[in-house]
């Protein structure tokens, strides 16, 4: 008798391992996938499936049979869709398996010599009119815009931002993107924002840096060719004519909150 309730309780333990594990796993998952859709349209997109989902028991419950019938259609097909509608997503989401999962900050030291070359060579590109477009990865993964850009991997400094962009180098036409503290890739070639309030003033680069910002959560600092003027974009907004003094203040605002987040997330 006491040996069968050994093996009973044995069992019973082992099934509630298995039930914490299966929830921690699940959990994980969860939270793996919004990681990786935060600061990205796919969230927006997300919300509206969720919409159409609750739209169609709604339907359902209150016997309006025409939407329940055109709905029913969209729900059986809602894998496929999903396959179809976060194809870039799920491909950005294998690319980054076998990363380290764990989010490795950089230090206040490191994060104070970042911002100080940064607005060291966004200053003297400035100063000589060279144009540049410099992106900083923020949440949103932006592996698929560096596919035909010319990986760098190296730590950000101002002599390296001038080279990269002076007009006789090969990728100057390009955009620097920056990951973690590191100038990750050069020569990448970033989406125009499509829209129609922007002034005609506007060229191509700080259309790209417009871009870039409405579809990711990344940071843009855009330098001007013709005027020499230095431009900051975040979430689709640009702030134009900024000094060294006034984009150090944005950076150090923008940059040190999101590393507070991450690391109180840690």
């Amino acid at each position: 008798m006491e040996h069968l309730l050994g093996v009973s309780l044995e069992n019973n333990i082992l099934r509630i391992g298995l039930a914490v594990l299966d929830l921690l796993l699940v959990w994980l998952i969860v939270y793996r996938i919004l990681l990786l859709i935060r600061g990205t349209k796919t969230v927006q997109v997300l919300v509206g499936l969720i919409l159409i989902i609750i739209g169609f028991a709604a339907s359902k419950f209150f016997g309006l049979m025409t939407l329940s019938w055109i709905l029913e259609y969209f729900v059986n097909s809602f894998i496929f869709i999903l396959i179809v509608v976060f194809q870039h997503d799920i491909r950005r989401g294998l690319s980054r398996m076998g990363r380290n999962p764990f989010y490795h900050g950089i230090s206040t030291l490191e994060e104070v010599f970042f911002i100080e070359e940064l607005v060291k060579a966004a200053t003297a590109l400035s100063n000589k009119r060279i144009g540049a477009l410099i992106v900083i990865e923020r949440d949103a993964d932006l592996t698929d815009y560096t596919e035909e850009g010319t990986a760098i991997d190296a730590k950000v400094n101002k002599e390296l931002v001038q080279s990269i962009m002076h007009p006789t180098s090969p990728i100057h036409d390009g955009a620097i993107i920056i990951q973690g503290s590191k100038l990750a890739y050069a020569g990448c070639f970033l989406p125009l924002s499509n829209n129609p309030k922007l002034s005609r003033e506007l060229g191509t680069r700080h259309r790209a840096g417009i871009g870039i910002s409405e579809e990711t959560d990344a940071l843009v600092i855009v330098v001007s060719e013709e005027t020499g003027k230095i431009s900051f974009v975040m979430d689709g907004q640009i702030t134009r004519d900024l000094d060294a003094n006034t984009l150090k203040k944005v950076l150090q605002n923008t940059l040190g909150m999101i590393n507070k987040q991450r690391k109180e997330k840690k």
